[in-house]
């Protein structure tokens, strides 16, 4: 499908801690235009190349955003609707495209339907709103009745999404959303724990909505096929891909990494052919200039990133190689104040943006790289190597994550005497002799390989 996500890179921002919004909400302030701060922010996400910007959680909530009490209102911690509606108008102006946090599994208890409840007991005409609410014992916070809840975490109330008026009042919300907003998309936050029929409900009004409205899933463990699919959703986020990114490269072992993406790209694989959101932090996961055991990892895990198939994302701040670390169950550490400025005063020496602008640019003038098929070429400890190909396009693709420069053998039958130009080292060629490649590679590095000739 030619759609806009084919050529999406994203930027992902939590606003409550990107925007230094108070922890919590006391529903009295009045509305703070926070989200005014993200405008003079688009030109360095554009820098980047990112085209896409993927927000967290906006609506008003009680304190961390994904406790929904109104899907209807913005958060007054970050404006209001007609300072979305502005930001998404200058958004669209320069060409980039956004989706939101959808949190429909769950809302919080200051959610009005719930409230209700608490207020009128069984005589609530919203009782049923809730997934097997119960007046036959005592919620954890003494309510004369229970609940079913996400994770054990009872400050998350899960609906009831087989009920027709709370689907009627989420579908209301999304198109509100989509008319005042023009959202091009949502990412459905716990998409694993929502039910398949509401997907499938979902995926058809949205589809009304717009041909390629997207529908991004956030699903940790099983068969993403259940998820991604022609009826439900049309991508979910590659936490597997994610786990061997980075632990191949601080276990010296991208034989895990090759695994992964043998399993799930390859010929005959998993998801041959489907493109997932890749990423390699995010809100809820540590830093990963925090994660890596060496810090030089980042270049060639990020040319990775960028080349493997999917979508590649970058979680703000990351691209100057910023810490943070989950802490006991809190993630505040995860989601510090974006403060560009001092992130490049105090990062000078590392040109990790440079190298993400660079890549951006290599994989949108290369659609083998967005779009091709996987077929691996190499595999070692430290060394790996693949190529992509798309209607007539190949690119090979090496990567070395040992500290010492290395030469590798890739045998290519069929490219004798092609000429292959280097992307992300100008000015470098290779010719493939007798059906063979010697390849040099530098410390924590790639090379990127356009075959021109032959």
């Amino acid at each position: 499908m030619n759609s806009w996500i084919d050529n999406a890179i994203f930027y992902h921002i939590y606003p409550l801690g990107a925007l230094g919004a108070p922890k919590e909400n006391d529903y009295a302030a009045q509305p703070i235009n926070r989200l005014g701060q993200i405008h003079p922010m688009l030109d360095h996400i554009q820098s980047l190349g990112a085209n896409a910007l993927y927000l967290g959680p906006l609506f008003e909530s009680a304190s961390h955003g994904y406790d929904t009490t109104n899907y209807y209102e913005i958060d007054r911690r970050l404006g209001t609707r007609a300072d979305l509606a502005t930001l998404s108008r200058d958004m669209h102006a320069r060409g980039m495209h956004l989706i939101l946090d959808g949190v429909f599994n769950h809302v919080g208890r200051d959610f009005w339907a719930f409230q209700d409840v608490l207020k009128n007991g069984q005589a609530s005409q919203y009782k049923d709103w809730f997934s097997n609410l119960r007046f036959d014992g005592r919620s954890p916070y003494g309510d004369p009745f229970v609940y079913d809840s996400w994770n054990g975490h009872f400050s998350l109330v899960k609906l009831n999404l087989e009920n027709p008026a709370v689907v009627a009042h989420l579908f209301g919300a999304i198109r509100m959303w989509f008319e005042e907003f023009q959202i091009d998309g949502l990412r459905l936050d716990a998409a694993d724990a929502i039910n398949f029929k509401f997907l499938r409900q979902l995926r058809q009004f949205c589809s009304q909505l717009r041909a390629d409205f997207w529908l991004l899933g956030e699903v940790i463990h099983g068969d993403y096929r259940q998820w991604a699919n022609p009826g439900t959703l049309q991508a979910v986020t590659n936490y597997e891909l994610y786990k061997g990114l980075y632990s191949s490269h601080n276990d010296h072992n991208y034989f895990e990494l090759a695994y992964a993406l043998r399993r799930q790209f390859a010929q005959g694989g998993l998801y041959e052919g489907q493109r997932f959101y890749n990423f390699v932090d995010n809100h809820d996961v540590t830093r990963i200039a925090s994660q890596l055991s060496a810090p030089q990892h980042l270049y060639p895990l990020h040319i990775l990133l960028f080349s493997v198939p999917g979508i590649p994302a970058l979680y703000y701040g990351s691209e100057f190689g910023i810490l943070g670390r989950k802490n006991n169950g809190q993630d505040y550490d995860l989601r510090p104040l974006m403060d560009v400025k001092r992130w490049e005063a105090e990062n000078p020496s590392t040109n990790l943006t440079g190298l993400i602008s660079q890549l951006s640019a290599i994989i949108q003038n290369a659609p083998a790289l967005r779009l091709g098929d996987y077929q691996e070429r190499l595999v070692a400890s430290e060394q790996v190597a693949f190529s992509r190909s798309y209607q007539g396009e190949t690119v090979f693709v090496a990567v070395n994550s040992s500290g010492e420069k290395v030469n590798i053998t890739l045998k290519l039958p069929g490219y004798d005497g092609a000429e292959l130009v280097d992307l992300l080292n100008p000015n470098q060629a290779f010719e493939v002799q007798q059906g063979v490649l010697i390849l040099p590679l530098d410390p924590c590095w790639g090379r990127i390989l356009r075959v021109v000739h032959g």
